[in-house]
């Protein structure tokens, strides 16, 4: 049955992609904006002052929220480092509220599917990480803890997803963006020592696993998003070099990387062995399960 799925940050590379999905097959999105609702499907919200109107999930069957300051947009400032925090806890206390608020209503368990990161498991060498892995104790492991606890005020009753996500390999936008700018010019060598684990995932696996959720409301807790074709980020640099029939050799020292974005190249730099363990126990599948692969379907879209 066609669904009614609300989606903050839709206006983002995973919750553009996302609604086209949804659409695409039928369901019909609400798009949950922070400025004056100017479409049919828009409603206006205020995450920053955690207001969401009353009846603005009347009708609704899922909430996706996707909302959060760009962790990579800018330097970290005491002050931006403030915005990355509150930007997510507000926004997902604001919609876990009001899904509660409607469960008390009506009675009805609105589902919630909500961002989170591997961020949560910090930089932690060769170690496999799970969902039962703890966290870490940088920056934004802090930032997802608290983020993941803001979902507990929807109640007891509803059950809520929360994504892990990795970096998203997409051909336009998120964390690969500059890497491609860089393959493409020959200078996308291993960043770092290259050795450490970076958890990719595509776009297209990123939307399609967020709508098996969606579709499963039964799953709840922690879901780790990340391709279980595990590598190491020089593997990563070497794969779009082939690709593009362009060499992977120059590194870009840490000391480099620090001088150019700051605070936000250690958690570039961090290794993490994340396994999607609980999301293909729950039968999902990965279309892009091969680095290579993946490499290539980037490229070609």
């Amino acid at each position: 049955m066609p669904k009614r799925v609300a989606v903050t940050g839709a206006s983002g590379l995973i919750g553009g992609a996302l609604r086209r999905h949804l659409l695409a097959r039928g369901d019909e999105v609400v798009r949950l904006v922070r400025r004056r609702a100017g479409a049919p499907d828009e409603v206006a919200w205020d995450p920053a002052r955690r207001r969401l109107p009353p009846d603005a999930l009347a009708d609704v069957d899922a909430v996706v929220n996707l909302a959060g300051a760009g962790v990579g947009d800018r330097r970290w400032s005491d002050d931006y480092k403030r915005t990355i925090l509150a930007s997510r806890v507000d926004a997902t206390t604001t919609v876990a509220q009001a899904i509660a608020g409607e469960h008390e209503r009506s009675g009805r368990a609105v589902r919630l599917v909500n961002a989170s990161a591997v961020g949560y498991y910090g930089d932690r060498g060769d170690e496999v990480l799970t969902e039962s892995s703890g966290p870490g104790r940088d920056f934004l492991a802090s930032v997802v803890v608290h983020w993941e606890q803001a979902t507990e005020a929807v109640g007891p009753a509803v059950p809520v997803a929360v994504i892990r996500t990795g970096l998203v390999m997409a051909p336009d936008g998120g964390a690969f963006e500059r890497l491609l700018t860089l393959a493409r010019l020959g200078l996308g060598g291993p960043l770092g020592s290259g050795r450490e684990w970076w958890p990719w995932v595509t776009l297209n696996d990123t939307v399609r696993a967020v709508t098996h959720l969606i579709d499963h409301p039964e799953l709840s807790g922690p879901f780790n998003l990340a391709s279980p074709g595990e590598a190491r980020q020089r593997d990563i640099a070497a794969a779009f070099g082939r690709a593009l029939h362009r060499p992977a050799l120059l590194p870009a020292p840490r000391l480099a990387l620090r001088a150019v974005v700051g605070e936000f190249a250690d958690s570039i730099l961090a290794s993490q062995r994340v396994h999607p363990v609980r999301l293909t126990d729950s039968g999902f599948d990965f279309e892009h399960a091969d680095l290579d692969a993946a490499v290539r379907w980037t490229l070609r879209r």
